[in-house]
Protein backbone atom coordinates (compact mmCIF):
# COMPACT_ATOMS: atom_id res chain seq x y z
CA UNK A 1 0.00 0.00 0.00
CA UNK A 2 1.51 3.32 -1.01
CA UNK A 3 1.87 6.41 1.20
CA UNK A 4 -1.20 8.09 -0.31
CA UNK A 5 -3.34 5.07 0.58
CA UNK A 6 -1.83 4.85 4.07
CA UNK A 7 -2.64 8.49 4.73
CA UNK A 8 -6.15 8.03 3.41
CA UNK A 9 -6.53 4.92 5.58
CA UNK A 10 -5.54 6.86 8.70
CA UNK A 11 -7.88 9.71 7.75
CA UNK A 12 -10.82 7.34 7.14
CA UNK A 13 -10.16 5.56 10.44
CA UNK A 14 -9.88 8.78 12.41
CA UNK A 15 -12.94 10.36 10.81
CA UNK A 16 -14.95 7.15 11.27
CA UNK A 17 -14.35 7.08 15.01
CA UNK A 18 -15.00 10.80 15.31
CA UNK A 19 -18.23 10.41 13.37
CA UNK A 20 -19.34 7.65 15.70
CA UNK A 21 -18.44 9.81 18.70
CA UNK A 22 -20.35 12.80 17.41
CA UNK A 23 -23.29 10.67 16.32
CA UNK A 24 -23.48 8.95 19.70
CA UNK A 25 -23.27 12.20 21.64
CA UNK A 26 -25.74 14.08 19.42
CA UNK A 27 -28.70 11.76 19.72
CA UNK A 28 -31.09 14.55 20.72
CA UNK A 29 -29.89 16.99 18.03
CA UNK A 30 -30.88 17.14 14.37
CA UNK A 31 -29.26 14.27 12.54
CA UNK A 32 -28.88 16.00 9.17
CA UNK A 33 -25.27 17.14 9.68
CA UNK A 34 -24.27 13.88 11.34
CA UNK A 35 -25.80 11.93 8.49
CA UNK A 36 -23.81 13.98 5.97
CA UNK A 37 -20.55 13.38 7.85
CA UNK A 38 -21.29 9.66 8.24
CA UNK A 39 -22.04 9.35 4.53
CA UNK A 40 -18.79 11.17 3.69
CA UNK A 41 -16.79 8.78 5.88
CA UNK A 42 -18.47 5.77 4.30
CA UNK A 43 -17.80 7.15 0.82
CA UNK A 44 -14.13 7.79 1.66
CA UNK A 45 -13.71 4.28 3.04
CA UNK A 46 -15.51 2.80 0.05
CA UNK A 47 -13.17 4.73 -2.26
CA UNK A 48 -10.18 3.42 -0.31
CA UNK A 49 -11.48 -0.13 -0.68
CA UNK A 50 -12.27 0.36 -4.38
CA UNK A 51 -8.80 1.80 -5.03
CA UNK A 52 -7.16 -1.22 -3.44
CA UNK A 53 -9.38 -4.13 -4.50
CA UNK A 54 -8.97 -4.04 -8.29
CA UNK A 55 -12.40 -5.57 -8.80
CA UNK A 56 -13.66 -6.63 -12.21
CA UNK A 57 -17.08 -5.32 -13.21
CA UNK A 58 -18.66 -8.69 -12.40
CA UNK A 59 -16.93 -8.88 -9.02
CA UNK A 60 -17.92 -5.32 -8.18
CA UNK A 61 -21.61 -5.99 -8.89
CA UNK A 62 -21.58 -8.88 -6.43
CA UNK A 63 -19.16 -7.41 -3.86
CA UNK A 64 -20.62 -3.97 -3.13
CA UNK A 65 -24.01 -5.10 -1.80
CA UNK A 66 -22.30 -7.51 0.63
CA UNK A 67 -19.79 -4.81 1.56
CA UNK A 68 -22.58 -2.30 2.28
CA UNK A 69 -24.46 -4.73 4.52
CA UNK A 70 -21.25 -5.56 6.37
CA UNK A 71 -20.44 -1.87 6.87
CA UNK A 72 -23.94 -1.22 8.25
CA UNK A 73 -23.44 -3.89 10.91
CA UNK A 74 -19.87 -2.84 11.61
CA UNK A 75 -21.02 0.75 12.12
CA UNK A 76 -23.40 -0.41 14.87
CA UNK A 77 -20.48 -2.01 16.70
CA UNK A 78 -18.44 1.17 16.34
CA UNK A 79 -21.29 3.20 17.82
CA UNK A 80 -21.36 0.75 20.71
CA UNK A 81 -17.60 1.24 21.13
CA UNK A 82 -18.05 4.99 21.28
CA UNK A 83 -20.71 4.56 23.97
CA UNK A 84 -18.26 2.41 25.93
CA UNK A 85 -15.58 5.09 25.63
CA UNK A 86 -18.04 7.74 26.79
CA UNK A 87 -19.06 5.56 29.75
CA UNK A 88 -15.37 5.14 30.64
CA UNK A 89 -14.80 8.89 30.41
CA UNK A 90 -17.78 9.59 32.68
CA UNK A 91 -16.61 7.04 35.26
CA UNK A 92 -12.89 7.85 35.03
CA UNK A 93 -12.59 10.04 38.13
CA UNK A 94 -14.90 7.89 40.26
CA UNK A 95 -14.12 4.39 38.98
CA UNK A 96 -15.30 1.53 41.15
CA UNK A 97 -14.53 -2.16 40.83
CA UNK A 98 -18.13 -2.77 39.77
CA UNK A 99 -17.98 -0.12 37.05
CA UNK A 100 -14.59 -1.36 35.87
CA UNK A 101 -15.98 -4.91 35.61
CA UNK A 102 -18.99 -3.72 33.60
CA UNK A 103 -16.81 -1.70 31.24
CA UNK A 104 -14.41 -4.59 30.67
CA UNK A 105 -17.29 -7.03 30.13
CA UNK A 106 -18.81 -4.69 27.53
CA UNK A 107 -15.44 -4.36 25.79
CA UNK A 108 -15.14 -8.15 25.63
CA UNK A 109 -18.68 -8.44 24.22
CA UNK A 110 -17.89 -5.89 21.51
CA UNK A 111 -14.66 -7.71 20.60
CA UNK A 112 -16.49 -11.05 20.45
CA UNK A 113 -19.29 -9.59 18.33
CA UNK A 114 -16.77 -8.03 15.96
CA UNK A 115 -15.06 -11.39 15.44
CA UNK A 116 -18.45 -13.08 15.06
CA UNK A 117 -19.41 -10.51 12.40
CA UNK A 118 -16.14 -11.02 10.49
CA UNK A 119 -16.67 -14.77 10.55
CA UNK A 120 -20.33 -14.47 9.52
CA UNK A 121 -19.49 -12.40 6.46
CA UNK A 122 -16.50 -14.49 5.36
CA UNK A 123 -18.61 -17.07 3.47
CA UNK A 124 -20.60 -14.26 1.86
CA UNK A 125 -17.44 -12.54 0.61
CA UNK A 126 -16.10 -15.92 -0.55
CA UNK A 127 -19.25 -16.41 -2.63
CA UNK A 128 -18.62 -13.21 -4.60
CA UNK A 129 -14.82 -12.94 -4.82
CA UNK A 130 -11.82 -15.16 -5.44
CA UNK A 131 -10.01 -16.12 -2.24
CA UNK A 132 -7.03 -13.84 -2.90
CA UNK A 133 -9.34 -10.83 -3.12
CA UNK A 134 -11.22 -11.89 0.01
CA UNK A 135 -7.93 -11.97 1.90
CA UNK A 136 -6.99 -8.58 0.47
CA UNK A 137 -10.33 -7.12 1.56
CA UNK A 138 -9.92 -8.50 5.09
CA UNK A 139 -6.40 -7.03 5.15
CA UNK A 140 -7.80 -3.61 4.24
CA UNK A 141 -10.47 -3.91 6.95
CA UNK A 142 -7.77 -4.96 9.41
CA UNK A 143 -5.68 -1.88 8.57
CA UNK A 144 -8.67 0.41 9.03
CA UNK A 145 -9.44 -1.29 12.35
CA UNK A 146 -5.80 -0.96 13.44
CA UNK A 147 -5.87 2.76 12.66
CA UNK A 148 -9.06 3.13 14.71
CA UNK A 149 -7.66 1.18 17.64
CA UNK A 150 -4.47 3.24 17.56
CA UNK A 151 -6.41 6.53 17.57
CA UNK A 152 -8.64 5.33 20.40
CA UNK A 153 -5.77 3.96 22.49
CA UNK A 154 -3.75 7.14 22.10
CA UNK A 155 -6.60 9.25 23.41
CA UNK A 156 -7.70 7.14 26.39
CA UNK A 157 -5.70 7.40 29.62
CA UNK A 158 -4.96 4.32 31.68
CA UNK A 159 -7.40 3.72 34.50
CA UNK A 160 -6.48 5.45 37.77
CA UNK A 161 -5.30 3.27 40.60
CA UNK A 162 -5.90 3.96 44.28
CA UNK A 163 -2.62 4.33 46.13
Amino acid sequence: MNTKCKNKLLWVGFVAIMTCAVTASAQDKPADNMQIVAEKVRADKKLLVADNMQLTETEAKAFWPVYNQYQDELFLLRVRTVKLINDYREAYDKMTNDTARKLLDEYMKIEALTLKLRKAYLPRFREVLPEVKVVRYYQIENKVQAALVYEIAASIPLIKMDK
